[in-house]
């Protein structure tokens, strides 16, 4: 059997990782005796016609694809396109945003076969040897799927409780060598779960009450695999690593007996971190800590069911400064009950802390206990259109203020912000501008190259031309600057370093030069 595994677009400007999700499942699939590949959207361009290429090419008998609310439709729609282009195709989808819309996905996705629900390795272990038999679809835990146009769901699978049974990711399948060039870091597990109840989050009911955890000598020997593979820097993704310090002392200690050194950061809450756990973690290579702190209003907090208190966060963040830890804070606009004097508080909060923050609309994804209790809290949603659920602007109101006016407060929070970059940018194109303001507007041109490289799959449109004697950096650079308007200086640097590291290769035959993405490396497995 031959499955398709499909990552859809995700804005590149969103700092997306490898996705991890959809190398569990391919690792998952492999387990079942399947022959698998993962079609790559986030770092290459999607098109009908290159997808249905793809499609020709492997010919699978199934094809999945995973989301979040934000790329759900682009998903679906690229399922619609691969049931279109072959019928006898087995098309299902998971993720959070169909596990809670499951019958309203399959109702307007009618070319959606199945719907794998919550945690999805175990179920698709089990669903593969028979996904060609219909009729045994209804013995297995944590799926839906429509019926004689009946909406028919299994219920959820149960949670798996022994994680490091489950095959590591399959991380090999990904386009390595694109995501090396991008230098986002990339993702791992130590554990799944999260105990908390805040009403704006999916994770309690995606991954469990009761957080689950893997060995630490396991974790550390994937840390190794996935170091082995070229990537520099690593974020541990659960939903709360800090859980337990007993478990984070211990993974810290296995990094450090093992002298391995890299980079990497992890998410935490304000009310789980101290100075002694944060230097274990410093020691072990760890420089950055991210926290939802939400709000800056007491009673908001207490409303969202986010259960810390300000003195908690100011704790947090001095700890942090104290063990030479960046701390970085995230905060919601909109939450239930919002007002203009709630939203202020939580902006002098931010400002107060000093920290590295950013500011949220409040999205209230399907599934949440915000959307599913709705009439019990002081808000409206305004759209449903699950494009707009980025988080990056207003799209809910309350009774005591509009989106307008969310956005103006945020906005003009930032504008100091905003009015220095844009004064440093002038006076770096100026030739002026300090060594710090030069090195970030260089920083914000790469990232835009980048993008517009992987984006637009410029290296295959590109790549290939008549030598004629050139230096074959060169021609690209040229190529891609005419096609950009990039400073040339600025795309060969970039393509140079991407040579030398090896992520792009380059050949010449019959007076014709060819540059490629470099494959993975031969016999990698899953890591």
């Amino acid at each position: 059997m031959k499955v398709a595994l499909i990552a859809p677009p995700y804005p590149l400007e969103e700092a997306p990782s490898p996705p991890l999700g959809i190398c569990y499942v391919a690792a998952a699939c492999e387990a079942a005796g399947a022959e698998v590949r993962i079609f790559d959207y986030i770092v290459s361009r999607f098109t009908p016609e290159k997808f249905c290429r793809q499609l020709d090419e492997f010919q699978p008998d199934v094809a999945g694809a995973t989301s979040v609310t934000l790329n759900f439709p682009a998903g679906a729609d690229i399922l619609k396109i691969a049931k279109q282009h072959n019928p006898s195709l087995i098309t299902l989808m998971g993720g959070p945003h169909v596990t809670f819309d499951a019958e309203n996905t399959l109702n307007f996705y009618p070319e959606i076969d199945a719907i794998v629900l919550g945690e999805g390795e175990s179920t698709l272990m089990q669903w593969l040897p028979v996904s060609g038999n219909r009729s045994a679809w209804k013995n297995i835990m944590g799926l839906a799927f429509m019926e004689d146009h009946r909406f028919v769901t299994t219920g959820p699978g149960e949670f798996i409780e022994n994680l490091d049974a489950l095959p590591l990711p399959s991380r090999y399948l990904l386009p390595l060598s694109r995501y090396k060039a991008l230098g986002f870091p990339i993702s791992l597990i130590t554990s799944r779960g999260c105990p908390n109840q805040c009403i704006f989050c999916l994770g309690r009911k995606m991954v469990g009450s009761r957080v689950r955890y893997r060995d630490p000598v396991l974790v550390v020997d994937e840390i190794q695999a996935i170091l082995a593979l070229g990537f520099e820097r690593i974020n541990i993704a659960d939903d709360l690593f800090t859980a337990n310090k007993n478990r984070v002392k211990a993974l810290c200690g296995e990094i450090l007996r093992r002298n391995i050194r890299f980079g990497w950061s992890a998410f935490a809450r304000v009310d789980t971190v101290d100075e002694e756990t944060l230097g274990i973690m410093r020691q072990a290579g760890c420089d950055a800590v991210s926290f939802g702190i939400e709000s800056g209003n007491p009673e908001m907090l207490k409303r969202v069911k986010k259960r810390i208190t300000l003195d908690q966060a100011r704790q947090a963040v001095r700890a942090c400064k104290n063990t030479g830890m960046i701390a970085h804070a995230s905060f919601m606009a909109g939450l239930p009950g919002e007002s203009r004097e709630t939203l202020t508080d939580t902006i002098n909060f931010a400002q107060e802390l000093d920290i590295e923050h950013g500011f949220h609309f409040l999205s209230p994804f399907p599934g949440t206990t915000v959307r599913e209790q709705l009439a019990g809290y002081d808000l409206e949603i305004l759209s449903n259109d699950w494009t707009r659920y980025d988080a990056n602007s207003a799209i809910v109101r309350t009774s005591r203020i509009s989106p307008a006016e969310m956005e103006a407060l945020i906005s003009d929070a930032y504008s100091p912000m905003t009015d220095a970059w844009e004064a440093a940018k002038k006076r770096c194109a100026d030739g002026g501008g300090t060594d710090k303001e030069r090195l970030a507007v260089e920083s914000e041109k790469r990232l835009k190259l980048i993008f517009g490289i992987l984006s637009g799959d410029l290296i295959e449109e590109l790549g290939s031309f008549n030598a004629s004697g050139d230096d074959p950096l060169r021609g690209l650079s040229v190529r891609i600057a005419g096609k950009t308007g990039m400073e040339e200086g600025l795309i060969r640097n970039y393509l140079n370093l991407w040579k030398v590291k090896n992520y792009l290769t380059v050949a010449k035959s019959s007076g014709q030069t060819h540059w490629e993405w470099a494959p993975n490396p031969v016999g990698e497995t899953a890591c």
